[in-house]
C-alpha cells in the first residue's frame, strides 16, 4: 500500500523525530516518535484496517508502520493509543505481539470499557487492566529513550482521552484538527463540549514551537492530507480558536456542528474491538468471532 509518509525532525536536545503516516480509508494519522540519540521509539494510534462491507479486518496498515521503523533503524519501547477510537479499529495487541513492547492507554478506558458495556449489554467483556499494560493518569510520565514523554488527560472528545508531550512536540490526538479544520466533534457519549474546551485551552498553553501532531485529516478543500501545526499557528489561524473566541461561542459552534454529524461508520465495530486493545470479541463455538451490533440505540 501507497501512504502518504512524512518526517518531522528533531530540532535538537529534547525534541524526538515524528514520522506521520496517513491512512486514507479513515483519514487518520499514525505516528512514530523516537529518540534520535538511542533510536528507541513508540508508536501512537496506528490502525488496524477494517473493510465495513465485509466484517474483514487486516494489518496492512501496521506492518507498513512497523517496516518504516525497521528502515530507519528503531527500536520500539511502547505500543500506544491515545483514546478507544471510534472511526478506526486500533492494532495495539497485534504491534505488542509483533514487537513485545508493552502496550499503553489512559486508565479512564475503564470508565468508558463500563459506559460501552452497557451499549452492547456484554457484563465482563471489556478489562482494559487485562488487556493494556498500562493505564495512564494524568500526570504520568514515563520514557522513551532518553526521551521524557509527559500525560495529560484531555477530555471532551472521550472522556478518557490522553495527550502525550515528548520535549517540543505534543500528540494531541482529536482534539485540534489541522488549523483550517477547527477541532474534533464532541458529541460520542462520554464526550463534552466543555471538556473539550478546557482541553484545548490547556494545550494551547504550551511553548508557542511546540509541534502539534494531530489524530485526524481529510483534506479540506481537496488539498493534500495535514496534520502537524504549531500552537502558534493555531493561536492564528485555527477556525474555531482564533481571535480571542470565548468559551460560549466556541461551544455553542462545537455544538451545533456536533448535531449535523452522523456516526461513523465503524463506530460500532470499532469499539468493541477496541475497548479490548485492537483484539476481536472472543471466538465463539465454531471458531468464528462475531461482532455485536446494538439496533436502534443511537
Amino acid at each position: 500500500m501507497t501512504s502518504i509518509i512524512r518526517k518531522s525532525p528533531s530540532t535538537g536536545g529534547s525534541s524526538p523525530d515524528v514520522w506521520g503516516i496517513y491512512e486514507k480509508d479513515t483519514g487518520s494519522v499514525q505516528y512514530i516518535v523516537a529518540d534520535p540519540n538511542t533510536k528507541k521509539a513508540a508508536l501512537i494510534d496506528v490502525v488496524q484496517n477494517f473493510d465495513p462491507r465485509s466484517a474483514k479486518t487486516s494489518f496492512e496498515s501496521a506492518d507498513e508502520v512497523l517496516e518504516l521503523a525497521k528502515d530507519n533503524g528503531l527500536t520500539i519501547e511502547w505500543v500506544l493509543d491515545t483514546h478507544p477510537h471510534a472511526d478506526h479499529l486500533m492494532a495495539s495487541a497485534y504491534l505488542k505481539e509483533k514487537t513485545g513492547a508493552p502496550n499503553a492507554i489512559g486508565e479512564k478506558t475503564c470508565e468508558i470499557a463500563e459506559l460501552w458495556s452497557d451499549y452492547y449489554n456484554v457484563s465482563g467483556l471489556f478489562d482494559p487492566k487485562k488487556d493494556f499494560d498500562r493505564l495512564f493518569k494524568e500526570g504520568d510520565t514515563f520514557s522513551i529513550g532518553d526521551l521524557e514523554v509527559k500525560v495529560w488527560l484531555s477530555p471532551g472528545h472521550t472522556l478518557g482521552s490522553i495527550t502525550y508531550i515528548v520535549g517540543d512536540a505534543a500528540f494531541v490526538h482529536d482534539t485540534f484538527m489541522y488549523p483550517d479544520s477547527g477541532t474534533s466533534r464532541a458529541d460520542f457519549p462520554g464526550g463534552s463540549s466543555k471538556d473539550l474546551w478546557e482541553s484545548l485551552q490547556r494545550i494551547l498553553s504550551l511553548p508557542e514551537e511546540t509541534r502539534l501532531f494531530v489524530g485526524h485529516d481529510y483534506g479540506k478543500g481537496g488539498r493534500e492530507a495535514q496534520w502537524e501545526a504549531t500552537v502558534a499557528q493555531h493561536k492564528q489561524s485555527n477556525v474555531h480558536l482564533s481571535g480571542d473566541v470565548s468559551e460560549q461561542e466556541y461551544r455553542k459552534v462545537r455544538d451545533e456542528r456536533d448535531e449535523t454529524l452522523a456516526l461513523p461508520d465503524r463506530m460500532l465495530h470499532a469499539l468493541q474491538v477496541n475497548l479490548r486493545a485492537g483484539q476481536l470479541p472472543p471466538a465463539e463455538k465454531d471458531g468464528q468471532h462475531y461482532f455485536k451490533i446494538p439496533a436502534n440505540k443511537f
